[in-house]
């Protein structure tokens, strides 16, 4: 049967939904069975039989959100249990999988130009794999026609098979074309194999999907409804990370305060409650927060639970209620405020980054002007600006009042402007104050090897140090603030 949401991608969901679309609102979370994860377990396990004695790299480049490139780790470790090893470039992998993201305009266009790009690879090397998968896929008709369009490219599938993986494989090895794109509202796998690129770091997915249908997001219609995993296989994974030595973990969903666990017995307060006592965890984060969902409880948990780390990814998108209601956040200017203001007085020290789209359709100078404002009111610790951009099927793209391209191009260097000048300010209020960082890394400066990491409240830190920190939580003071950074000394 054609999928409801594909069916009506014209309509405005929320705003107007047929019965079906209303009914698949409220269904029951489904998990994928034991035995089709078995299934594909044996497909990896019969595909590394298959190529004991061979080596076989692979390559993945990943687009859009810390969620994808959690997908990526996850393809990653089924393509390692399958007796696969990753490749430092594209020129000496295997096999080339591109994981898509649609969020973004120009993405399609992006995507079928890298992919093109491989033909001549191909040619070179017959037995080269490529595969497409991810977001992008699930969009009408994409699928079909890259498959189409690129004869060489031997697998296309969707968000919905990232399970099957294994099988999909076995079969593209096997020398079938494979196109496998399923529109439900989705699954949850669990135990999925995962080959994670950081060792102290990390993300946890705790639900996926997305209802709130926001008129530019295309979101709902290639994630599928919101569902959320059992609070018992999160705090598994997560005491698992522990004991694998990792300190600080990223709690992920495409609106990952409307979780509701455990049949909705479990929110994303109490989650947060029940994670807090694993030993060997020291940070909890989470991304990202939608403002209608920003509960009084969950300002509690985040100012008396000393482990979830004083920072909150909040995007508002515009500072006009006028342009909130034709998006369809189901929040205000005031009450962006307001929520601000609570978190302000609850968590000690707590930093707030954001996200802008300009040029909405209908957006007038007087509405931008609100956006500006609000910059200066609340005094972002970041902000990620946009464009917008219209997605085909969302109903933003029907409005009418679109703005001309100048227009969103010159509000979006005033926004980036205003955003620079507030940040400089903000920034300094950090200079002789001490603080943790997390070690991620180091680079050479100049003649100077730096290690950098963040403070709990998000904020990057450069300070002399050397692979020796990886991993290590080190005291800092800040001496000095960059554009988007801070610099510090060792305590």
């Amino acid at each position: 049967m054609e999928d409801a949401r594909l069916r009506d991608m014209g309509k405005p969901a929320i705003i107007i939904m047929d019965d079906s679309v209303k009914r698949s609102l409220y269904a029951r979370t489904c998990f994928v069975s034991q035995e089709s994860l078995a299934q594909s377990r044996a497909a990896a396990l019969r595909l590394r039989e298959a190529l004991k004695g061979r080596l076989l790299r692979y390559y993945i480049e990943s687009y859009g959100c810390q969620m994808n490139d959690h997908d990526s780790e996850k393809l990653a470790g089924m393509l390692c249990e399958a007796g696969f090893q990753p490749a430092p470039s594209k020129e000496e992998a295997d096999f080339i999988l591109f994981n898509t993201c649609c969020i973004r305009e120009h993405a399609e266009k992006r995507v079928f130009g890298n992919v093109g790009a491989l033909k001549k690879q191909k040619d070179e090397n017959p037995s080269l794999c490529i595969a497409v998968c991810g977001c992008m896929m699930q969009q009408k008709d994409v699928a079909a026609r890259l498959y189409k369009r690129f004869p060489f490219v031997d697998m296309i599938f969707g968000t919905n098979e990232l399970h099957r993986f294994p099988i999909l494989l076995e079969e593209a090895l096997s020398g079938k074309r494979v196109l496998s794109v399923t529109q439900s509202d989705g699954e949850i796998a669990e135990g999925l194999p995962v080959l994670r690129e950081s060792r102290f770091s990390t993300n946890v997915t705790i639900m996926y999907g997305c209802d709130n249908f926001c008129t530019y997001c295309i979101v709902p219609y290639v994630r599928g409804r919101e569902r959320s995993r059992r609070s018992d296989s999160i705090l598994e994974e997560v005491q698992g990370l522990a004991k694998a030595g990792y300190q600080e973990i990223t709690l992920l969903g495409q609106n990952v305060n409307s979780y509701q666990g455990d049949g909705g017995a479990m929110d994303f307060p109490a989650l947060l409650h029940k994670l807090h006592p694993v030993e060997g965890i020291s940070r909890i984060r989470f991304m990202t927060s939608h403002p209608k969902d920003l509960s009084p409880a969950l300002i509690e948990a985040m100012g008396s639970l000393p482990k979830v780390c004083n920072h909150i990814h909040l995007p508002v998108q515009s500072g006009s209620t006028r342009i909130l209601q034709a998006m369809n956040r189901r929040y205000t200017r005031e009450k962006y405020l307001g929520l601000v203001d609570a978190l302000r007085k609850r968590v000690d020290g707590i930093e707030i980054t954001t996200d802008f789209i300009v040029g909405f359709p209908g957006e007038t100078e007087a509405d931008f002007q609100d956006t500006l404002r609000l910059v200066e009111e609340v005094g972002f610790s970041a902000a990620y600006t946009f464009m917008y951009s219209p997605r085909e099927g969302t109903v933003a793209a029907r409005m009418e009042d679109q703005i001309p391209e100048e227009i969103k191009k010159e509000r979006l260097a005033r926004l980036n402007e205003a955003i620079a000048a507030t940040l400089q300010q903000h920034n300094a209020h950090f200079l002789g104050r001490g603080g943790e960082v997390l070690v991620e890394g180091y680079d050479r400066r100049g003649t100077q090897i730096m290690a950098f990491g963040k403070l709990p409240c998000f904020k990057m830190v450069y300070f002399p140090g050397d692979e020796t920190m990886l991993g290590q939580l080190r005291r800092v003071r800040i001496t000095a603030t960059q554009a988007n950074s801070l610099l510090g000394e060792l305590l």
